[in-house]
Protein backbone atom coordinates (compact mmCIF):
# COMPACT_ATOMS: atom_id res chain seq x y z
CA UNK A 1 0.00 0.00 0.00
CA UNK A 2 2.67 2.59 0.87
CA UNK A 3 4.01 1.97 -2.50
CA UNK A 4 1.00 2.42 -4.24
CA UNK A 5 0.95 5.39 -2.54
CA UNK A 6 4.22 6.80 -3.05
CA UNK A 7 4.04 6.16 -6.84
CA UNK A 8 0.55 8.41 -6.75
CA UNK A 9 2.17 11.20 -4.96
CA UNK A 10 5.37 10.98 -7.78
CA UNK A 11 2.67 10.98 -10.55
CA UNK A 12 1.01 13.95 -8.78
CA UNK A 13 4.14 15.62 -8.59
CA UNK A 14 5.51 15.29 -12.08
CA UNK A 15 1.85 16.25 -13.50
CA UNK A 16 1.92 19.72 -11.26
CA UNK A 17 5.82 20.25 -11.98
CA UNK A 18 4.77 19.60 -16.11
CA UNK A 19 1.89 21.91 -16.07
CA UNK A 20 3.59 25.01 -14.01
CA UNK A 21 5.84 24.38 -17.00
CA UNK A 22 3.26 24.63 -19.48
CA UNK A 23 1.47 27.50 -18.00
CA UNK A 24 4.84 29.64 -18.03
CA UNK A 25 4.31 32.59 -21.00
CA UNK A 26 6.07 30.67 -24.18
CA UNK A 27 8.35 33.04 -26.04
CA UNK A 28 8.29 33.94 -29.70
CA UNK A 29 11.46 34.29 -31.40
CA UNK A 30 12.38 35.73 -35.04
CA UNK A 31 15.64 34.27 -36.67
CA UNK A 32 16.98 36.70 -39.60
CA UNK A 33 19.26 35.22 -41.90
CA UNK A 34 21.11 37.64 -43.58
CA UNK A 35 23.31 35.57 -46.80
CA UNK A 36 26.16 37.62 -48.20
CA UNK A 37 28.85 37.27 -50.50
CA UNK A 38 32.23 38.66 -49.59
CA UNK A 39 33.43 41.00 -46.93
CA UNK A 40 32.27 44.06 -47.55
CA UNK A 41 28.88 42.94 -47.23
CA UNK A 42 29.69 41.16 -44.07
CA UNK A 43 31.65 44.35 -42.85
CA UNK A 44 28.46 46.35 -43.60
CA UNK A 45 25.99 43.95 -41.88
CA UNK A 46 28.78 43.91 -38.90
CA UNK A 47 28.29 47.20 -38.27
CA UNK A 48 24.82 47.76 -38.71
CA UNK A 49 24.08 44.68 -36.25
CA UNK A 50 26.24 46.51 -33.54
CA UNK A 51 26.25 49.85 -33.82
CA UNK A 52 22.31 50.90 -35.09
CA UNK A 53 19.92 47.46 -34.93
CA UNK A 54 21.46 45.66 -31.64
CA UNK A 55 21.32 48.78 -29.53
CA UNK A 56 17.78 49.93 -30.60
CA UNK A 57 16.47 46.38 -29.77
CA UNK A 58 18.57 46.93 -26.29
CA UNK A 59 16.15 50.42 -26.11
CA UNK A 60 13.37 48.98 -26.69
CA UNK A 61 13.65 46.38 -23.48
CA UNK A 62 15.14 43.23 -26.22
CA UNK A 63 18.10 42.81 -23.74
CA UNK A 64 19.48 39.47 -24.80
CA UNK A 65 19.85 39.84 -29.19
CA UNK A 66 21.98 36.81 -30.33
CA UNK A 67 24.15 37.53 -33.58
CA UNK A 68 26.19 34.43 -35.05
CA UNK A 69 28.23 33.71 -37.89
CA UNK A 70 28.37 30.28 -39.80
CA UNK A 71 31.35 28.18 -39.20
CA UNK A 72 31.14 27.25 -43.03
CA UNK A 73 32.01 31.36 -44.37
CA UNK A 74 35.11 30.93 -45.00
CA UNK A 75 34.51 28.74 -48.00
CA UNK A 76 31.08 28.64 -48.82
CA UNK A 77 29.92 30.72 -51.44
CA UNK A 78 26.63 31.32 -49.28
CA UNK A 79 27.82 32.85 -46.24
CA UNK A 80 25.56 33.72 -43.50
CA UNK A 81 24.60 35.81 -40.50
CA UNK A 82 22.04 35.17 -38.07
CA UNK A 83 20.23 37.40 -35.57
CA UNK A 84 18.02 35.29 -32.85
CA UNK A 85 15.49 37.73 -30.87
CA UNK A 86 13.01 37.28 -28.44
CA UNK A 87 9.73 38.69 -27.69
CA UNK A 88 6.45 38.06 -26.05
CA UNK A 89 4.01 38.43 -28.26
CA UNK A 90 3.71 38.39 -32.31
CA UNK A 91 2.30 41.90 -31.79
CA UNK A 92 5.89 43.00 -30.89
CA UNK A 93 7.59 41.72 -33.55
CA UNK A 94 4.83 43.65 -35.88
CA UNK A 95 5.61 47.23 -33.44
CA UNK A 96 9.35 46.90 -33.61
CA UNK A 97 9.37 47.94 -37.29
CA UNK A 98 7.63 51.12 -36.58
CA UNK A 99 9.47 51.89 -33.44
CA UNK A 100 13.25 51.27 -35.71
CA UNK A 101 11.60 53.98 -38.83
CA UNK A 102 10.84 56.54 -35.85
CA UNK A 103 14.16 56.29 -33.96
CA UNK A 104 16.20 58.86 -34.93
CA UNK A 105 19.61 57.08 -33.19
CA UNK A 106 19.35 54.03 -35.19
CA UNK A 107 18.63 55.91 -38.54
CA UNK A 108 21.77 58.36 -37.90
CA UNK A 109 23.78 54.75 -36.42
CA UNK A 110 22.70 52.59 -39.37
CA UNK A 111 22.76 54.96 -42.64
CA UNK A 112 25.24 53.27 -44.13
CA UNK A 113 23.47 50.02 -44.33
CA UNK A 114 20.09 51.37 -44.52
CA UNK A 115 20.75 53.46 -47.78
CA UNK A 116 22.70 51.35 -49.33
CA UNK A 117 22.23 51.85 -52.99
CA UNK A 118 21.07 48.73 -55.23
CA UNK A 119 24.28 48.39 -56.74
CA UNK A 120 26.35 48.27 -53.54
CA UNK A 121 23.65 46.25 -51.43
CA UNK A 122 24.74 45.12 -48.13
CA UNK A 123 23.35 41.05 -48.93
CA UNK A 124 22.40 39.16 -51.43
CA UNK A 125 19.21 37.94 -49.37
CA UNK A 126 17.87 38.05 -46.44
CA UNK A 127 15.01 36.24 -44.37
CA UNK A 128 12.84 36.15 -41.25
CA UNK A 129 11.58 32.78 -39.46
CA UNK A 130 9.30 32.91 -36.81
CA UNK A 131 9.03 30.34 -34.37
CA UNK A 132 7.19 29.69 -30.67
CA UNK A 133 8.70 28.10 -27.66
CA UNK A 134 8.13 24.99 -26.47
CA UNK A 135 6.16 24.48 -22.81
CA UNK A 136 8.51 22.74 -21.72
CA UNK A 137 11.47 25.47 -22.74
CA UNK A 138 9.20 28.62 -22.65
CA UNK A 139 12.19 31.44 -22.58
CA UNK A 140 15.46 31.54 -23.79
CA UNK A 141 18.88 31.16 -22.06
CA UNK A 142 21.58 32.68 -21.95
CA UNK A 143 24.09 29.47 -21.88
CA UNK A 144 26.95 28.99 -19.46
CA UNK A 145 30.15 28.98 -20.73
CA UNK A 146 33.78 29.40 -20.42
CA UNK A 147 35.42 29.53 -23.39
CA UNK A 148 36.09 32.60 -25.95
CA UNK A 149 34.29 33.49 -28.12
CA UNK A 150 36.52 32.45 -31.04
CA UNK A 151 36.13 28.88 -29.71
CA UNK A 152 32.80 28.27 -28.81
CA UNK A 153 30.86 26.14 -31.07
CA UNK A 154 26.57 26.91 -31.17
CA UNK A 155 24.46 24.46 -33.18
CA UNK A 156 21.78 25.65 -34.75
CA UNK A 157 19.51 22.30 -35.79
CA UNK A 158 16.62 22.29 -38.29
CA UNK A 159 14.01 18.97 -38.34
CA UNK A 160 11.68 18.99 -40.88
CA UNK A 161 8.63 16.26 -40.60
CA UNK A 162 7.10 14.49 -43.97
CA UNK A 163 3.45 15.59 -42.81
CA UNK A 164 1.89 17.82 -40.03
CA UNK A 165 1.21 14.97 -38.21
CA UNK A 166 5.01 13.69 -37.88
CA UNK A 167 6.23 16.78 -37.36
CA UNK A 168 3.61 16.98 -34.53
CA UNK A 169 4.68 13.57 -32.73
CA UNK A 170 8.40 15.14 -33.08
CA UNK A 171 6.41 18.26 -31.05
CA UNK A 172 5.31 16.07 -28.70
CA UNK A 173 8.79 13.94 -28.38
CA UNK A 174 10.43 17.33 -27.40
CA UNK A 175 7.77 18.23 -24.75
CA UNK A 176 5.73 15.07 -23.68
CA UNK A 177 8.52 12.16 -24.14
CA UNK A 178 11.01 15.11 -22.45
CA UNK A 179 13.77 14.96 -25.15
CA UNK A 180 14.11 18.23 -23.98
CA UNK A 181 15.17 17.27 -20.69
CA UNK A 182 17.46 14.73 -21.51
CA UNK A 183 19.42 17.16 -23.25
CA UNK A 184 19.50 19.25 -20.03
CA UNK A 185 20.74 16.46 -18.00
CA UNK A 186 23.46 16.03 -20.02
CA UNK A 187 24.45 19.85 -19.89
CA UNK A 188 23.82 20.60 -23.36
CA UNK A 189 23.27 24.74 -22.62
CA UNK A 190 20.55 25.05 -25.14
CA UNK A 191 19.51 28.53 -25.67
CA UNK A 192 15.99 27.60 -27.25
CA UNK A 193 13.81 24.79 -28.41
CA UNK A 194 10.80 25.89 -30.68
CA UNK A 195 7.89 25.56 -33.58
CA UNK A 196 8.56 27.20 -36.73
CA UNK A 197 5.36 29.50 -37.25
CA UNK A 198 6.47 31.20 -40.98
CA UNK A 199 9.34 29.83 -42.85
CA UNK A 200 11.06 28.24 -45.66
CA UNK A 201 11.27 25.04 -44.33
CA UNK A 202 7.74 23.68 -42.83
CA UNK A 203 7.10 22.18 -41.05
CA UNK A 204 9.68 21.74 -38.60
CA UNK A 205 11.01 22.59 -35.58
CA UNK A 206 14.09 24.32 -34.27
CA UNK A 207 16.61 23.98 -31.36
CA UNK A 208 20.06 25.39 -30.41
CA UNK A 209 23.15 23.68 -28.40
CA UNK A 210 26.00 25.39 -27.24
CA UNK A 211 29.42 24.01 -26.65
CA UNK A 212 33.36 25.45 -25.46
CA UNK A 213 34.25 24.05 -28.26
CA UNK A 214 34.10 21.34 -30.76
CA UNK A 215 35.80 18.47 -29.12
CA UNK A 216 33.07 19.35 -25.99
CA UNK A 217 30.21 19.16 -28.66
CA UNK A 218 31.34 15.53 -29.98
CA UNK A 219 31.62 14.03 -26.39
CA UNK A 220 28.05 15.60 -25.44
CA UNK A 221 26.52 14.48 -28.74
CA UNK A 222 27.92 10.69 -27.78
CA UNK A 223 26.44 10.77 -24.40
CA UNK A 224 23.29 11.79 -25.88
CA UNK A 225 23.30 8.80 -28.22
CA UNK A 226 24.00 6.25 -26.10
CA UNK A 227 21.47 7.85 -23.05
CA UNK A 228 19.08 4.99 -21.97
CA UNK A 229 15.66 7.11 -21.77
CA UNK A 230 16.34 8.28 -25.30
CA UNK A 231 17.33 5.27 -26.89
CA UNK A 232 13.59 4.11 -25.33
CA UNK A 233 12.05 7.18 -26.44
CA UNK A 234 13.00 6.04 -30.16
CA UNK A 235 11.97 2.56 -29.99
CA UNK A 236 8.21 4.05 -28.96
CA UNK A 237 5.37 3.55 -31.67
CA UNK A 238 4.35 7.37 -31.65
CA UNK A 239 7.23 8.38 -32.59
CA UNK A 240 8.38 6.59 -35.49
CA UNK A 241 9.86 8.20 -38.74
CA UNK A 242 8.77 11.91 -37.73
CA UNK A 243 12.13 13.68 -38.97
CA UNK A 244 12.50 13.47 -42.66
CA UNK A 245 15.50 15.91 -43.19
CA UNK A 246 17.95 17.14 -40.43
CA UNK A 247 19.56 20.48 -41.38
CA UNK A 248 22.86 21.05 -38.79
CA UNK A 249 24.36 24.46 -38.67
CA UNK A 250 28.03 25.67 -36.59
CA UNK A 251 27.86 28.86 -35.58
CA UNK A 252 30.18 30.98 -33.44
CA UNK A 253 29.09 33.92 -31.40
CA UNK A 254 30.09 37.37 -32.61
CA UNK A 255 31.70 39.45 -29.72
CA UNK A 256 29.04 41.88 -29.49
CA UNK A 257 26.53 38.88 -29.41
CA UNK A 258 24.29 38.55 -25.88
CA UNK A 259 24.11 35.13 -26.25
Amino acid sequence: MKGKLLLLLLCALLYSAVHAQSSKQRDYYQITVYHFKDTAQENLIDDYLQHALVPALHSMNIKTVGVFKALSNDTAADKMMYVLMPVHSIKDIADITAKLAANATYNTAGARYLNAPYNAAPYTRMENILLQAFFMAPQLQVPQLKSAHKDRVYELRSYEGATEKLHASKVKMFNTGNEVGIFKNLNFNAVFYAEVLAGSHMPNLMYMTTFENMADRETHWKAFNEDSTFKKLLTMPEYQHNVSKADIIFLRPTDYSDI
